[in-house]
């Protein structure tokens, strides 16, 4: 039987992880699918052939975006056409929602009869309630990681199934990966400075702070800091100074599943994780993490966050459980004393990550674990939303 073609957009490291998974999925469900578009490694791995790499797209922030405006616009413009001359059974955008969106416009106004289906519902939520109706002029179905964001994506027109949180079916940590991690002595601190240069370049400079603050009072602190691929190289060159040992897991290289299993085992023996606030939080709610989040963006963009957030987190452990389980800091009150006040208990005390870890179990739960798998619900909606003979899993 042969299998309906599909054309993937996915703009940023989160979204090929998403993408590549429900590739995985859907080649269980139909062997014969096809699949076309864009992509990172991971996609690549499951069969892919991206149009071009994912770094040209991967940028975030209201401001950040402007110097790099023209090149991402031909890059939409470059997208669009080549799946309106494939001519595929469905559209299939994953998350990045500014670049694939437009992508999806673009496509339906040519092709109007295609099924458009979004994978990851934007966070309105959060912040700008409206993208929701006019997100429903060229999508028809969407599908949601929070369990709370299907009513949001209905009201306004379109299809909408829950299917869960990828890292909710992330497999154990390999021992054997964790025992190389752990250092011989004192605590060990996961580092997560994001996977964009922007992020890196803001981010870095303050966790390096913090670390020297740790490190003044906890002898033999370590650091472990799996990095991102595309900033792997601006990453190496930050951390050559910094004032404790650090271990730079470097994914260039690496195939993709090895570098991630590598990753998630640093998260699973680290005692501790500073994070940038983002997808990765959840990954270290799922390896049993107790973290740390932190996040700032340019001055501007955070003034006019500032007017459109409807949320008093960022963090999607705090969202899921409804309590300010795992201390955040953003924007001018993430200062590297206050990080590490926050930081010291869950590096030197098991009762405080024991703590945090019961929110993390809890949001683990809200976005899936113990049932069906994420990417196999997703699988399921997707084929039931274009009608190639799938079903909502409940």
């Amino acid at each position: 039987m042969s299998g309906p073609r599909l054309f993937l957009v996915a703009g940023e490291p989160s979204g090929d992880r998403l993408g590549a998974a429900l590739m995985a999925a859907l080649r269980g469900e139909r062997p014969g699918v096809r699949f076309l578009g864009v992509g990172g490694a991971l996609m690549r791995e499951q069969g892919l052939d991206p149009l071009f790499p994912i770094s040209d797209i991967a940028v975030m922030g209201l401001v950040e975006v402007l110097p790099r405006l023209r090149g991402i616009l031909r890059r939409i413009d470059q997208t669009a056409r080549a799946a309106i001359a494939a001519r595929p059974d469905a559209l299939v955008t994953i998350d990045s929602p500014d670049f694939t969106l437009r992508v999806a416009a673009r496509v339906r106004a040519a092709l109007p009869g295609l099924k458009v289906v979004h994978y990851v519902a934007p966070s309105v939520w959060a912040w700008r309630p409206g993208r929701a109706r006019r997100m429903a002029r060229h999508v028809d179905h969407v599908l949601a990681l929070l369990p709370f964001e299907p009513p949001y994506m209905t009201a306004a027109g379109m299809g909408c199934d829950f299917v869960g949180h990828p890292a909710a079916e992330l497999p154990a940590p390999d021992p054997a990966l964790m025992a190389q991690t752990r250092p011989d002595g004192g605590p060990l601190l996961a580092v997560l400075p994001g996977s964009r240069r922007g992020e890196v370049r803001r981010l870095l400079p303050l966790f390096r702070a913090t670390v020297a603050e740790l490190a003044a009072r906890l002898p033999g602190l370590a650091v472990v800091l799996p990095a991102a691929g595309l900033v792997a190289a601006e990453v190496a060159a930050a951390v050559a100074d910094w004032p404790v040992p650090v271990r730079l897991l470097d994914p260039r290289g690496l195939p993709p599943a090895v570098a991630e299993a590598r990753k998630f085992a640093a998260f699973a023996a680290a005692d501790a994780a500073l994070a940038a606030s983002g997808t990765v939080v959840l990954e270290l709610a799922a390896m049993g993490c107790p973290m740390v989040a932190a996040y700032r963006v340019n001055h501007l963009s955070s003034l006019i966050a500032r007017h459109l957030l409807r949320v008093d987190s960022a963090n999607l452990v705090n969202l899921l459980c409804g309590r300010h389980a795992v201390p955040e800091f953003l924007q001018e009150h993430a200062r590297p004393q206050a990080m590490a006040a926050a930081l010291r208990p869950l590096l030197t005390d098991a009762r405080a990550r024991a703590a945090q870890r019961t929110a993390l179990d809890e949001a683990m739960r809200r976005v899936g674990r113990g049932g069906v798998p994420p990417s196999q619900r997703a699988a399921h909606a997707l084929l039931g939303a274009i009608g190639r003979g799938g079903e909502t899993v409940p």
